[in-house]
């Protein structure tokens, strides 16, 4: 058992963590653009800080965290999302001192204790960004639209927006009071945890996953009945920017997120080929306060990089291949390794992929090694070529060689060789 993965989790093998590498700066570079920096927090928190944040009537909170007390009697929870940590961050080291918005983004692993299928993993990697200090609709459009253009870049084809908006505080009170009502009268038939939701949070119900409570759920009264004046403007608002940008969107009145810190504007991003979502987020008003801050304005959104990543392999995606190694030196005994090692060393100052003998085998066995990693060209080093000093470079597609220079001019007469292999012009330095 021990050299298998534990359960819910998966390795990236040389192979595949170029292809996450290329993605996750895709993320990275759109949220640059867009004014936000990282921000890199701790893979476990106090869990208090995911008991206030998170919510406790949300799975996350009731199933699915990875808590456990430190040798210091404290009990701590491997992060289970990245928000709450973005929040504590944010507070704990004054960012909000420079002004705002404050925006930062963070790509890291979460973990969940949750039942491993498609799309869903109890280690999963997730990119996000959270913006402080604003309240303005148009900040909640250009999160949609930031992470839509990163699908775009990416190649993505069918993305779409689901859109709804869950009301402040003052919304939800006549909300729940007419969702309690309702799923009353379905008591029976709800599952135990839902049962056990309906005094202390009625909208959790909506985001249960049994078949039989979905079901239920499709018949509740619609938050969108109970917004406030200020709510409905605001969603209007949101909708407005986004016709204005053209994009499209569905409204989804059932649309909830399985965290409690939502307000107002929530939004998920469905995969059509998928049957799932790759992500989503939203505003969460009160979690600044919640967790020891002023009242502060907040907005985000987290993407589940796993799945974004089987959407990419669904739709074919064609990725660059790995870096491969241009010249391979083959070396014969103990001075011409240390030659082989000096010279890829120098290359490799100048950002030239570059490999040489590092497991003592015999001529035969590193030019196979050497074909076997593709290399563009090889350099055989002996007793002969470190006495005059020259050896030759053999181009691996074509056999054609040319001598050059092992010494002081080693850099600029391989670069000449490389330059009249690949038939063009080189002038030396």
């Amino acid at each position: 058992m021990i050299t298998k993965v534990p359960k819910g989790t998966q390795d990236l093998v040389p192979g595949k963590s170029e292809n996450w590498q290329i993605m996750e700066e895709v993320f990275k570079n759109e949220a640059e653009i867009n004014g936000f920096g990282e921000v890199r927090t701790p893979v476990f928190e106090h869990t208090e800080l995911f008991l206030r944040g998170v919510g406790d009537t949300t799975d996350v909170v009731e199933k699915q965290m990875y808590t456990f007390e430190d040798k210091g009697g404290r009990s701590v929870t491997l992060r289970p999302e990245g928000t709450a940590g973005a929040v504590r961050a944010m507070l704990e080291n004054g960012l909000f001192n420079a002004g705002y918005p404050v925006k930062l983004y963070y790509c890291i692993p979460c973990y969940r204790y949750e039942k491993p299928q498609a799309g869903r993993l109890r280690e999963f990697r997730t990119f996000g960004v959270e913006m402080f200090g604003t309240a303005e609709p148009v900040a909640d459009a250009q999160l949609i639209a930031m992470a839509l253009s990163a699908f775009r870049r990416l190649g993505l084809k069918d993305v779409g927006v689901q859109l709804n908006s869950i009301g402040c505080p003052k919304c939800r009170r006549e909300y729940h009071k007419a969702l309690k009502e309702y799923f009353t009268a379905h008591i029976n038939d709800l599952c135990d945890t839902c049962r056990s939701r309906l005094d202390r949070n009625p909208m959790r119900i909506l985001d249960c996953k049994s078949p039989v409570c979905k079901k239920i759920a499709q018949g509740a009264p619609k938050i969108t009945d109970y917004l406030c004046n200020d709510c409905r403007a605001h969603f209007e608002q949101v909708k407005g920017y986004l016709d204005a940008l053209g994009v499209a969107y569905e409204i989804d009145p059932g649309l909830v997120r399985g965290l409690d810190y939502y307000t107002r504007t929530v939004f998920e991003f469905p995969s059509k080929s998928l049957g799932f979502a790759l992500g989503g987020g939203g505003r969460y008003d009160g979690l600044v306060e919640e967790i020891g801050g002023q009242p502060t304005p907040a907005l985000g959104f987290g993407l589940g990089l796993d799945r974004v990543m089987m959407a990419l392999e669904e739709q074919h995606t064609e990725f660059p291949g790995p870096i491969r190694c241009e010249l391979f030196i083959a070396s014969m005994g103990k001075a011409a390794l240390e030659k082989a090692f000096l010279l890829v060393d120098e290359l490799h100052k100048c950002d030239i992929p570059s490999d040489f003998d590092q497991c003592g085998r015999g001529l035969k066995a590193q030019m196979k090694y050497a074909d076997r990693i593709k290399a563009r060209y090889t350099l055989v080093l002996g007793e002969n070529e470190l006495a005059s000093g020259r050896a030759e470079i053999k181009d691996m597609a074509t056999g054609s060689k040319r001598t050059i220079s092992i010494e002081e001019d080693f850099f600029d007469d391989y670069l000449g060789a490389v330059a009249a292999f690949e038939d063009f012009e080189y002038e030396a330095f």
